[in-house]
């Protein structure tokens, strides 16, 4: 029992992670109807760039709020130097192109720090357990992701639901042809959609970084459990996308830890213990498919967020 409360933690940490990553991509999705691949290079910049300023600053939190605000203006330079190009065009332009900046901000980054991974050092009153239970000590650091990431959900959803900035993010889901008729700078709103969907990638990144290591390419990987979530939370919604990471983090998590038990009731060890994750992942998917049978639009559709 002990141990499943921990797995659930664990993976609501892994699902809010998730949600961070693709609150913002389910945004540029939404609203500006592009197909980023590279949202998972800002992920590992937010890593590489905490890494850099918690060695500069001797501090993790000044280290991370710098890392963030890096993060924000390598995001809307990106968007004003190339994405712009993009908008209008078809997807497949999209896909190349976002490719192309894979490959060019892995290269950068191995110029920049080396081919090496980076250590994201973590304070002593973070790198410690606190007693949640009785018997149930946690990661004081998986908490504290935990608490920031939900704080930043509850203020995301606050922007979305309760300002003019909210309701044009909200109008440019639905419509985005309306609101540059109605005289909106569609180019600023853009710019700072994307600016901030690169900051909480970043974010998300340098807490990730902190847990196992920043290293090249590390945003690729979960970038594709970003876009399962997206997919199954409804493009363009944020709520959506929070309720789907959840989702996505505990059934990962949970079934990697029980599932290879309940496979050597029927398998060798070694087969269980590889049919497990497999298992486990083909879960997501699985999910995946069978919203996609019953609603198309996915759980919740831009309209609904």
């Amino acid at each position: 029992m002990l141990l499943f409360i921990e797995q659930c933690l664990n993976g609501l940490q892994l699902g809010l992670l998730l949600f961070l990553l693709a609150a913002g991509l389910t945004l540029i999705f939404g609203i500006m109807d592009l197909v980023n691949l590279a949202h998972g290079s800002f992920y590992m910049l937010g890593a590489y760039f905490a890494a850099t300023f918690a060695v500069m600053t001797d501090s993790f939190v000044l280290a991370a709020l710098l890392a963030m605000l890096a993060t924000l203006v390598v995001g809307m330079a990106v968007e004003v130097i190339a994405m712009r190009r993009l908008y209008g065009r078809d997807h497949l332009d999209h896909v190349l192109a976002t490719f192309g900046l894979i490959l060019f901000f892995n290269e950068f980054v191995r110029l920049a720090w080396g081919p090496e991974g980076r250590n994201i050092p973590l304070p002593s009153w973070l790198n410690t357990s606190i007693e949640l239970l009785p018997g149930v000590p946690y990661s004081a650091y998986r908490l504290s992701i935990i608490v920031v990431a939900l704080a930043v959900a509850f203020l995301l959803y606050l922007i979305v639901m309760r300002t003019r900035l909210g309701m044009l993010i909200r109008a440019g889901a639905s419509n985005r042809e309306m609101i540059g008729a109605l005289g909106v700078n569609i180019k600023l709103l853009y710019t700072l959609i994307f600016g901030v969907g690169a900051a909480l990638a970043g974010l998300a990144g340098l807490m990730q970084g902190a847990i196992l290591t920043a290293q090249i390419g590390m945003g690729e990987n979960i970038l594709i459990l970003a876009f399962v979530v997206i997919i199954i939370g409804g493009i363009g919604s944020i709520r959506g996308a929070f309720i789907a990471s959840i989702m996505v983090g505990l059934i990962d998590t949970v079934g990697r830890s029980y599932l290879p038990e309940f496979f050597k009731l029927a398998l060798s060890n070694e087969a269980a213990a590889t049919a497990g994750p497999a298992m486990s992942s083909m879960l997501i998917y699985l999910l995946m498919a069978l919203v996609l049978v019953v609603r198309p639009e996915g759980l919740f559709p831009a309209g609904g967020r």
